[in-house]
């Protein structure tokens, strides 16, 4: 783990202490353990899951500001943890949700956080659409996270809904985050969103830039948003 050690301290000035470190040991090793039964990740040289998963899910850290403390954070469409555990053992202080709708992925996601000791981390396994009209996670989360889950304008109706006023979206997007923004504009103005940023992330050995999309939560989502699950990606929001 050291050029991830050393990566993060280059790239987003941040220290991982001796337990963190112990920690993503525990984690790739475990990932990989798994994977070689289940379908977790493409990824499985140890060097790329340093970069293309570690790193790449804390360069999260370069938008979100870890010193606010207990955040709520949701993580949707969470697959084997990513961008959520990563920030949760780099940053212990926030409340995690992490969100996922294939069993084998959420009995992956159990394992690995009673492995890590991870307390305050719920995992859920549900829909994104679903999960967006219940009261107890409609509009209660300081950031909503998502990391390869689907274009722009469809994700826009899975992650505001569960994003309070005042809070944040920061989804993970590669090259094509642009025209993404540019496409999904109409969406995330109806839903009550407004882009603030697009922070570009440079991942050694890495060669496309991957962005950061940060947008904020202005007004409240209406009640009909998010619609009946498979809705958004058969008819996106344009």
């Amino acid at each position: 783990m050291d050029r991830l050690v050393q990566t993060t301290q280059e790239l987003l000035n941040f220290r991982l202490n001796a337990a963190q470190r112990h920690a993503f040991e525990v984690y790739a090793r475990e990932l990989l353990d798994w994977n070689a039964h289940t379908n977790l990740t493409a990824i499985t040289d140890p060097a790329d899951i340093e970069m293309r998963h570690f790193v790449d899910s804390l360069s999260c850290l370069s938008v979100i500001n870890p010193r606010q403390g207990a955040l709520r954070v949701i993580d949707v469409g969470t697959g084997a943890g990513f961008p959520g555990i990563p920030i949760k053992i780099a940053c212990p202080a926030i409340d995690l949700v992490l969100v996922e709708a294939t069993v084998k992925k959420v009995r992956f996601l159990e394992h690995i956080a009673e492995q890590l000791g991870l307390e305050h981390v719920s995992i859920i396994h549900a829909r994104a659409e679903s999960l967006g009209q219940i009261a107890d996670h409609r509009e209660q989360y300081d950031w909503v996270l998502a990391r390869a889950v689907a274009a722009l304008p469809i994700l826009a109706e899975y992650l505001l809904p569960l994003c309070r006023i005042g809070g944040h979206c920061l989804p993970q997007k590669g090259e094509t985050a642009h025209q993404e923004v540019i496409e999904a504009q109409h969406a995330i103005n109806l839903l009550g969103g407004k882009v603030i940023q697009l922070t570009p992330v440079e991942l050694p050995t890495v060669v496309d830039t991957r962005y950061l999309v940060d947008i904020e939560k202005v007004a409240s989502t209406p009640p009909k948003y998010p619609r009946r699950p498979g809705m958004p990606s058969k008819r996106p929001l344009g």
